[in-house]
């Protein structure tokens, strides 16, 4: 039992602890993406695992349900999938809303087209070159 008792408190205070911590971060984030961004942690792995410490612990005090382990492995997706689109609607209606972004934040790196700096070399210095749409392989004709 007391194995049991110290995993039931392993994942239940991790899950606390990811969560309060993004929620500190949040204060410290320049603006509403970044604030998206940090709670991520808290959303995709700190509940689920909040979740998995309550279903040992109904587990251990109640005894083996299969209803119980539906509405546990339910729960746990639904932490996953609806965490995952709901940051990725709140960040691009905050987008589309004009809401202010910090000078740092680039929400669109992945668009912007690469533009040389002084010397020829890109502004991103991790970033790869990529062929202009006419000057690849014809995809799509057979």
């Amino acid at each position: 039992m007391l194995i049991v008792d110290v995993l039931i408190a392993v994942f239940v205070l991790t899950g606390a602890l990811l969560m309060v911590t993004s929620a500190l971060a949040m204060f410290r984030a320049k603006d509403a993406l970044s604030r998206i961004n940090v709670f991520s942690p808290a959303t995709g792995l700190g509940m689920p695992l909040v979740l998995l410490g309550c279903y040992i612990y109904t587990l251990q005090h109640e005894g083996f349900s299969v209803y119980r382990l539906l509405i546990a492995i339910v729960g746990f997706l639904s932490f996953i999938i609806v965490s995952s689109i709901a940051s990725n609607t709140l960040s691009r209606s905050t987008v589309l809303a004009g809401s202010p972004v910090h000078r740092y934040t680039r929400p669109n790196r992945l668009v912007e087209p690469l533009v040389p700096v002084d010397g020829g070399e890109t502004g991103d210095p991790t970033a790869e070159t990529e062929p202009a749409h006419g000057d690849g392989p014809a995809q799509g004709s057979d």
